[in-house]
């Protein structure tokens, strides 16, 4: 018993010291958000990285010039660049995945979620479609050369969920057949 709780008690304090590592990054990094000024969806993703710990500062210019010269290309585009830790960000990546790329620190441009597909952070509303973001390892990269970084697809879930809700067998054993 004594081995378990020791265990327990080692894991907990793992687990809270990575929590707050993850928790620092976000509260010491201050994004640099470049967004057309009547953008919403900007401003709704600009939201969700603050509730996320982030400091934004918004630039109001619209973002293909940096986006640019961040060396992010066109097939990446999306609606806002962002700048975090030396990482570009383009379109509406998830916080928890700039997060862990703040935390892995890979040799890499940025992350991306080219377009604007529903259901991503500042995209929410009745539909949600799955989609990827991509981590850019080298400048001007080709949305075909990235590599994902993490999928998100909320009808996955969906067939999981179905697939744990089974009907209760017949206790009796027997066979109800009709003719």
């Amino acid at each position: 018993m004594k081995i378990r709780v020791g265990t327990l008690l080692a894991g907990s304090i793992v687990g809270v010291g990575l929590l707050i590592v993850a928790l620092q990054a976000a509260a010491t990094a201050t994004v640099d958000v470049y967004k057309s000024p009547t953008c919403g969806c900007c401003a709704k993703w600009v939201d969700h990285m603050r509730d996320h710990g982030f400091t934004v500062n918004t630039h109001d210019i619209g973002n293909k010039e940096i986006r640019k010269k961040s060396g992010i290309s066109s097939t990446l585009g999306s609606c806002h660049t962002a700048l975090v830790n030396g990482y570009a960000i383009e379109g509406h990546v998830p916080a928890p995945d700039i997060i862990r790329l703040l935390k892995e620190k890979p040799k890499a441009v940025g992350l991306a979620v080219p377009d604007m597909p529903h259901g991503t952070p500042g995209m929410e509303g009745a539909r949600s479609d799955p989609y990827n973001v991509l981590l850019i390892k080298e400048r001007d990269e080709e949305r075909k050369d990235t590599t994902i970084y993490n999928r998100y697809d909320p009808h996955a879930k969906k067939v999981e969920e179905a697939d744990s809700i089974k009907p209760e067998s017949d206790k009796s054993g027997s066979v109800m057949r009709l003719k």
